[in-house]
């Protein structure tokens, strides 16, 4: 839990003067909806910070050097299990999802799966476009925290799985922190953590993923995302 503390007077500082240090988390709370898209404008498309936002609190976070290799091998182990399942897909990075007024998100890797015809082509994101089906979320163990605060005093406390993805809809959440990977499913409206994924019914994902981040610094994401695919192919072949 985060405990923000009043300030005499409101931050003017421009976001891009402000420097966060690489695993950092700032949360600024009583943003409005103008003020988030007046952000996210200044911060620009070429940047490593990722942003979250919703109940009108924004996070800016800034993922540490390692939080690459988990980022693109479970990006790469989703890519390899639906090309062997056979299964259509299209990519769609970290882009910034959103629901108008309301709330932002930006996933470490996401995936449309059940309507990725209609993604096909895209350069960017339109009204009436669903989420994605799967968003992908790593988040850095022991994450420096700065709080920045309006006039009033209040307490933040940072959900599991982040209020954004729940407006915009989005029916999985992976988070992987700390050497462990939690699936979310929306459900009624709400998520709740399940130990299978709902794309993958039929595979240990939670096991593959996180014996192949843990295989990989070892003996590299290459050799770890081989390891997986053997796996795959030798359950699809039973």
């Amino acid at each position: 839990m985060t405990t923000l503390l009043p300030i005499r007077s409101p931050i003017s500082k421009p976001i891009r003067d402000l420097s966060l240090e690489p695993g950092s988390r700032m949360t600024i709370v009583a943003v409005t909806w103008d003020e988030f898209e007046g952000i996210l404008e200044e911060m620009g498309d070429h940047r490593i910070a990722r942003i979250a936002y919703s109940l009108n609190t924004l996070e800016i976070t800034v993922p540490r050097p390692d939080h690459e290799l988990p980022t693109d091998l479970i990006g790469d182990m989703v890519k390899t299990i639906l090309r062997i399942l056979r299964v259509r897909y299209q990519p769609f990075g970290s882009t910034t999802f959103k629901k108008q007024g309301i709330a932002g998100i930006e996933p470490d890797a996401c995936f449309y799966i059940q309507n990725y015809e209609q993604m096909i082509g895209k350069r960017q994101l339109q009204a009436g476009d669903p989420p994605p089906d799967l968003a992908i979320e790593l988040r850095s163990a022991n994450a420096i925290e700065t709080d920045v605060t309006s006039l009033t005093a209040r307490v933040y406390d940072r959900p599991e799985v982040n209020e954004a993805y729940k407006a915009i809809a989005v029916p999985e959440v992976w988070i992987y922190a700390n050497g462990g990977l939690k699936i979310y499913l929306l459900r009624s409206g709400e998520y709740v953590q399940s130990q299978t994924s709902e794309i993958f019914p039929e595979l240990p994902i939670v096991e593959w993923v996180e014996q192949a981040i843990d295989r990989a610094w070892t003996v590299g994401s290459l050799a770890a995302l081989e390891e997986v695919e053997d796996c795959l192919r030798d359950q699809v072949s039973r």
